[in-house]
């Protein structure tokens, strides 16, 4: 392996660490005009329909363009599911492939799911796939998450 493979090996988890995954509410990425088509490629549905997933794009800007919607329980105020936004450092990703999506159950954890996204590397001035892992607490609406990088 070459010296600069090496070091690019060694630094990707540095560069991901760098861009936290962040969770805000619903704003005007949840726009249904950017669900890709086709829609039901880019949404799934899990917890006997509770709970709803998307892939958003808004286009700009390009190296953060991909969104992840997440709707679930707890229901608000005025009967609506919570609608959270999963992101990086504020911006989205630069890229999803929403067709690696998993779910798994976990009683003490709470629905638990994984897909791979890009990520942009300054340092190369590429994109880095990497796996998103996040956990959501139902009762709760807490979502947990993170880049994986084992």
């Amino acid at each position: 392996m070459s010296r600069i493979a090496t070091i690019a090996l060694c630094c990707l988890p540095l560069v991901a660490q760098a861009q936290p995954i962040t969770v805000s509410d619903c704003d005007w990425q949840s726009n249904a005009q950017n669900i890709p088509e086709p829609w039901e490629a880019h949404s799934r549905t899990f917890a006997n329909g509770n709970v709803r997933l998307t892939m958003l794009d808004t286009i700009e800007p390009a190296l953060g363009w991909a969104w992840l919607m997440v709707q679930s329980p707890p229901e608000q105020d005025w009967g609506g599911r919570q609608c959270k936004l999963l992101g990086l450092d504020g911006a989205g990703f630069a890229g999803m492939k929403f067709d690696t999506l998993n779910a798994d159950y976990d009683p003490s954890v709470g629905l638990m799911f994984s897909l791979l996204v890009d990520v942009f590397n300054p340092a190369t001035g590429d994109s880095d796939t990497l796996p998103l892992w996040f956990a959501l607490n139902q009762s709760t609406g807490a979502i947990d998450a993170k880049l994986r990088h084992d």
